[in-house]
């Protein structure tokens, strides 16, 4: 069973005095792969490679990443990449991307190996459905992105509750929709209550509802905020920790590894 999101930050797995989320997708390939690809086909691999992160830094939770997950689907499965394109209509691709069976079923299957093997609660992130929206209908070549609109994207908050449904059995504490615009401000201003199918499944199975910008996490409905820590901490810049419930790293690829250490005990 999942562990409470607020028992978690009343009670941190690590014993800080306040809890730490780290997300470590480009700091832990370059320290501990080296360079070599992120063996997402390999769910043990996986598994192991998180394990080796988690152990080296320590965080509250383990995040797992399911959008990057998709995102090198897309890239090795050229078949699944063109299904994308078979038809114009906005959303078909997201919705065919989701539904893709294999894909699917391997990503759950990473989920909850993940789960089993971290001992760190699992918080489950994936791209808002506006952005894994917008990144499908490029990839299909449906149109520009402006042709999305606000009104798009219930429907596609729709297909990914479908597809979250999958995840029933998987212990997820919070799931975490990331709404960092890489598109330069071209994706249409969501307001929350566009995603009630999402936070409708994320109620459902008590999980935590997160939503991620570059400045951090809002908790959805608890007024907990979670502030990304400057970039610059991490290279032992002389910066102010930010105050919050809880507070989100992401700790960039060129950090030296004696600095995030040290750094990671400040925290402590």
């Amino acid at each position: 069973m999942a562990m409470d999101f607020a028992s978690l930050l009343s009670a941190p797995p690590s014993g800080r005095p306040t809890a730490l989320i780290i997300d470590h997708q480009h700091y832990a390939p370059a320290v501990i792969l080296q360079g070599r690809p992120v063996p997402w086909t390999d769910p043990v691999a996986f598994a192991q490679y998180t394990g080796q992160a988690q152990g080296l830094l320590g965080p509250d939770t383990t995040l797992l990443d399911l959008g990057a997950y998709y995102d090198d689907a897309l890239i090795r499965q050229e078949a699944l990449r063109a299904s994308l394109s078979s038809r114009p209509r906005t959303g078909y691709a997201l919705r065919t991307m989701l539904a893709h069976e294999p894909t699917a079923v391997a990503a759950v299957e990473l989920a909850e190996l993940v789960a089993r093997t971290t001992a760190a609660p699992l918080v489950l992130q994936i791209p808002s459905p506006m952005r894994w929206l917008a990144r499908t209908h490029e990839l299909s070549g449906a149109g520009p992105l402006t042709d999305l609109t606000a009104d798009h994207a219930e429907t596609a908050a729709m297909y990914v509750a479908d597809w979250l449904r999958r995840l029933a059995a998987a212990p997820v504490s919070m799931l975490l929709l990331d709404e960092r615009d890489p598109h330069a401000g071209l994706l249409p201003q969501i307001d929350d209550s566009a995603w009630a199918p999402v936070s409708n499944v994320s109620d459902h199975y008590r999980w935590a509802l997160g939503h991620r910008t570059g400045h951090g996490v809002r908790v959805a409905g608890s007024g907990l905020t979670g502030p990304r820590i400057p970039e610059a901490f991490w290279h032992g810049d002389g910066v102010a920790l930010p105050s919050g419930d809880f507070l989100l790293a992401d700790i960039p690829a060129d950090a030296a590894p004696e600095t995030v250490l040290a750094q990671l005990a400040k925290l402590n």
